[in-house]
C-alpha cells in the first residue's frame, strides 16, 4: 500500500474499518548514526508489513538551544539536554537518507524523514511521498508555511500537547495551500501510560475535521499492540509507532518502541479483528438466509375461516416460519375474500384469497 492510496482513497469517500491501515515505523534516529543498523532496521520493518519506514533529520545547532531542558525518562535516557542528545544522534545528511532511501524502494517499502529545519526539508522533499510535521512544530507557522509551499505534498501533522484551536490554525494555513492532511492524535509523553492514550480525542478531531485523514501516532508501549489496534476501530487510517531492532537498548527511544515481533503480533491480531469487522454496508449474509427463513413469522390462520369470508384482524394471528404472506402485509390481506376453507394455524398465501 502507498500512502497517496489513502489520500485518493479519502477525496472518494472509499475510506472505511475494513481496510488496513498505513502502518509507518518510527524509525528515527535509533540506528544511532550506523547505516548498517538503519538498513536493517529499513529490512526489518519491511519484512513484518510496515508500510512506511521514517527517520528524523536535524542538527542540534538548528534545533534546540544549549541550554534546552529534558522532557524524557532519564532512567532510559540519562541526557539532561536537548542540545546534547541531539548532538549525539545528528550524524545522517543528505548523503545518507539517499541511500536510504534506495535501500527503502528496493525493499519495497516507503521513504519517510522529519524534517525539522528548512535545510533538510530542501533536499528531503524528493525522496517522500509527504511530509511529517512533528507535533513540537504545530505552532511553527513560518515552517509550516515553508514546507506547503516548497513541497506541494500531503502533509502528515501530529497534533500532540496542542489545543483545539492550534490544529484549526495550523490547518487553515495548510488548507490555503490546497494540500491533503492527515492529522494524527498523539499524546506528546514518552512512554504515554496506556490509560493517558486518551483515543477518544480521534473523535473530536474527526467531529470538526472531517475534510483530513484521521491518524494516530502512538507513544505507548508495544505489550499486545491494543492501543493501536484501538485507535483503528475509532478511525486511524495512517498509524506511526516508535520503531527498533532492540527494545533492550539504553537511551533515546528504544524502550518504548516496538520491533518487528511486535509488528508480527499486530499483523495477526488486526487479521483477526478484520474478519470480526468483516462488512460495511447492511445487507443479509448468507449464513443468515436459513434463520431468516425459519425465524421470522408468517401470518396464520386464528381460527378455521370458511369460503368467502371476508377477513378481519380477530382472523389473523402472526406466527413462525417466513414461509407464507408477511405480517407486514397484514393490512393488504385485511378485506380480502377466503376462496377457499381454511383451516385453523394454516401458514396463508395469497392464492387463498382474493379481492372483494
Amino acid at each position: 500500500m502507498k500512502i497517496s492510496e489513502i489520500f485518493d482513497k479519502h477525496k472518494k469517500g472509499e475510506l472505511n474499518v475494513i481496510q488496513k491501515p498505513y502502518i509507518i515505523a518510527e524509525a528515527g534516529v535509533n540506528h544511532e548514526g550506523s547505516m548498517d543498523t538503519a538498513k536493517m532496521q529499513i529490512e526489518q520493518a519491511a519484512d513484518s508489513g510496515c508500510h512506511a519506514i521514517k527517520f528524523q533529520t536535524y542538527k542540534a545547532e538548528k534545533i534546540a538551544s544549549k541550554d534546552s531542558p529534558y522532557y524524557w525518562d532519564l532512567n532510559e535516557e540519562p541526557t539532561e539536554s536537548q542540545f546534547q542528545l541531539f548532538k549525539k544522534y545528528d550524524k545522517f545528511w543528505k548523503k545518507e537518507y539517499e541511500a536510504l532511501k534506495v535501500h527503502c524502494d528496493k525493499h519495497n517499502i516507503e521513504f519517510l524523514s522529519t524534517p525539522f529545519d528548512t535545510e533538510s526539508f530542501d533536499f528531503l522533499i524528493d525522496l517522500m511521498p509527504a511530509v511529517k510535521v512533528s507535533s513540537s512544530d504545530l505552532n511553527n507557522l513560518p515552517f509550516i508555511d515553508y514546507m506547503c509551499k516548497n513541497g506541494k505534498k500531503p502533509i502528515i501533522l501530529s497534533t500532540g500537547a496542542s489545543y483545539l484551536w492550534e490544529v484549526k490554525r495550523t490547518l487553515e494555513l495548510i488548507d490555503s495551500y490546497d494540500l491533503d492532511t492527515c492529522l494524527m492524535h498523539c499524546v506528546l509523553n514518552y512512554p504515554t501510560p496506556d490509560d493517558q492514550a486518551n483515543l477518544g480525542m480521534l473523535l473530536d478531531l474527526k467531529k470538526h475535521f472531517p475534510e483530513t485523514v484521521l491518524g494516530y501516532s502512538d507513544h505507548t508501549l508495544p505489550k499486545e499492540m491494543e492501543t493501536v489496534l484501538t485507535s483503528f476501530t475509532l478511525g486511524a487510517q495512517i498509524i506511526e509507532k516508535h520503531f527498533t531492532h532492540d527494545k533492550s537498548l539504553k537511551g533515546n527511544d528504544h524502550y518504548h518502541s516496538m520491533d518487528k515481533d511486535d509488528m508480527l503480533v499486530y499483523n495477526d491480531k488486526m487479521d483477526a479483528l478484520l474478519a470480526k469487522l468483516g462488512r460495511v454496508k447492511k445487507t443479509v449474509l448468507p449464513s443468515e438466509f436459513k434463520s431468516r427463513a425459519n425465524a421470522r413469522r408468517s401470518l396464520i390462520a386464528d381460527s378455521d375461516i370458511d369460503a368467502g369470508t371476508v377477513i378481519e384482524m380477530k382472523h389473523l394471528t402472526w406466527k413462525r416460519p417466513a414461509a407464507g404472506i408477511s405480517p407486514e402485509h397484514i393490512e393488504e390481506l385485511v378485506g380480502r375474500k377466503a376462496s377457499r376453507n381454511i383451516e385453523n394455524d394454516t401458514v396463508l398465501q395469497w392464492e387463498m384469497f382474493e379481492k372483494v
